[in-house]
């Protein structure tokens, strides 16, 4: 959000205008009114966003008795024999997915999906994988644990459910639209000097100041944003679902392992005792087959199914190979190697676990707690810098104005077009900018219309 005035020039007629003088009043106007409407969802996202990433150790320290064993024993039980102890103290559901300890000290996790939690949500029963104990029993979002889950649907929808998400989409809609035309707007304003593109005037005072530290504050966290924006695109309620198409149309989705067993029709609905059956067996071929934890075990659910098991190590390096195991044999009868993944389908993958501050570990959350700090600061000093611009003379409070009126005349016609297509475009692909940005452009013409008249009376 700039807080630079146009002068006259800006929107005169010149004999031959620069491409940056017919271009700077469309930017800034878009800038002006997208930061100052827009920002506060931006603001609010960067907020959450930063609690989220704090959670991490938090959850791990508060959840430590049900992911964790008092006692280290000289032998865990059979998988059969955990799963038969869960069952008994949580016979509700059906289970859905397994995760053995990954390290001696671990519990057993088991997956139940049930009817009595909320929708997209799961109970996890936590064994002791020496004793059979049940040592707790969570309501969990994925892998969230509680605490996770709560900050997690915080910042994707603070807790309003499918209404909600229309804020987090709205944000990461503008973000990367409002962060690319400031750079922009900042390259023009430093005039090609490349220190004070990128350093701040600490000697300057004021609305120099101000703009200073907004500008450079930008440079530095523009990649970051447009990252975390792009990404955050992905999991949007309706933009969503048209990066979903985009996807698979350009086959960048993570390919699955194909579970059907050879030789075998699928069949009916397998009860839960036949599904949970091999468990042990199905164990054991994963580690023949050199998966490494963390892993997870998922039941067949059908008649000609087998178990899949599948790596899920989201740190770096990460680890997603898969297998397919008869339940009967133990042999592995399908393989899918995370190396044999499209290399987009990787980079997506990489793109929305650093988002979630997961890819680098601590480093990565320090990452996203660092810019999601330097994006506050910038928020809140480009809405000083529009506070600093109010009227102080007269009686009562007055708001400051935006820019001038007439930027797109200040363009060329087919500029104007091309510029009007593009954000159209876009806004077909995210609805939600495209709306919002209908709606700025309505306000601003009445708005006009009333001053002419007022100005003709």
């Amino acid at each position: 959000m700039s807080d630079t005035q146009l002068t006259e020039s800006d929107v005169a007629v010149d004999s031959a205008p620069s491409a940056w003088k017919r271009f700077r009043p469309a930017l800034l106007r878009l800038h002006f009114y997208a930061g100052l409407f827009v920002a506060p969802f931006i603001l609010i996202a960067a907020f959450t966003g930063l609690l989220y990433a704090l959670i991490p150790q938090i959850d791990s320290a508060v959840y430590r008795h049900e992911l964790t064993v008092d006692h280290v024993g000289d032998r865990q039980l059979p998988l059969a024999a955990q799963l038969a102890a869960v069952r008994a103290a949580h016979p509700e559901g059906t289970v859905t997915s397994i995760r053995p300890p990954a390290a001696a000290d671990e519990t057993t996790q088991v997956t139940l999906a049930v009817d009595d939690v909320p929708a997209d949500y799961s109970r996890m029963v936590f064994v002791d994988p020496y004793t059979g104990a049940v040592r707790g029993t969570l309501t969990t979002y994925g892998q969230w644990l509680p605490v996770r889950a709560w900050f997690d649907e915080l910042h994707r929808n603070l807790h309003l459910g499918a209404f909600g998400r229309n804020y987090s989409e709205l944000a990461a809609s503008w973000s990367w639209v409002i962060a690319g035309v400031g750079l922009l707007l900042w390259i023009g304003h430093t005039k090609g000097r490349p220190r004070r593109l990128v350093v701040p005037e600490v000697g300057a005072s004021g609305r120099r100041r101000l703009l200073s530290w907004h500008g450079t504050l930008g440079v530095w966290i523009l990649a970051a944003v447009a990252l975390l924006a792009v990404s955050g695109m992905t999991w949007s309620r309706f933009a969503g679902e048209n990066v979903a198409a985009l996807r698979a149309q350009l086959s960048w989705t993570s390919p699955s392992v194909d579970t059907a067993l050879p030789g075998q029709a699928a069949g009916a609905t397998l009860d839960e005792g036949t599904a949970l059956r091999g468990a042990d067996a199905t164990l054991q071929a994963a580690h023949d087959a050199h998966l490494r934890n963390p892993m997870w075990m998922y039941p067949p659910t059908t008649a000609g199914q087998g178990w899949q098991v599948a790596e899920r190590k989201r740190d770096w390096p990460t680890q997603y190979d898969a297998i397919v195991v008869d339940p009967t044999s133990g042999a592995v009868t399908s393989r899918l190697d995370f190396a044999e993944w499209p290399v987009m389908a990787k980079m997506t993958d990489w793109i929305i676990d650093l988002h979630m501050g997961i890819l680098f570990g601590v480093v990565n959350q320090v990452a996203l707690i660092a810019v999601a700090i330097a994006l506050i600061v910038a928020i809140l000093l480009g809405y000083r810098m529009w506070w600093r611009r109010r009227p102080t003379r007269g009686d009562g409070l007055a708001l400051p104005t935006g820019q001038r009126r007439g930027a797109l005349s200040a363009l060329r016609p087919y500029e104007a077009a091309l510029l009007v297509v593009a954000l159209a475009g876009f806004g077909y692909f995210a609805p939600l900018f495209g709306l919002t940005l209908v709606i700025f452009v309505a306000v601003d013409v009445a708005l006009g219309w009333r001053q002419r008249r007022e100005v003709t009376r």
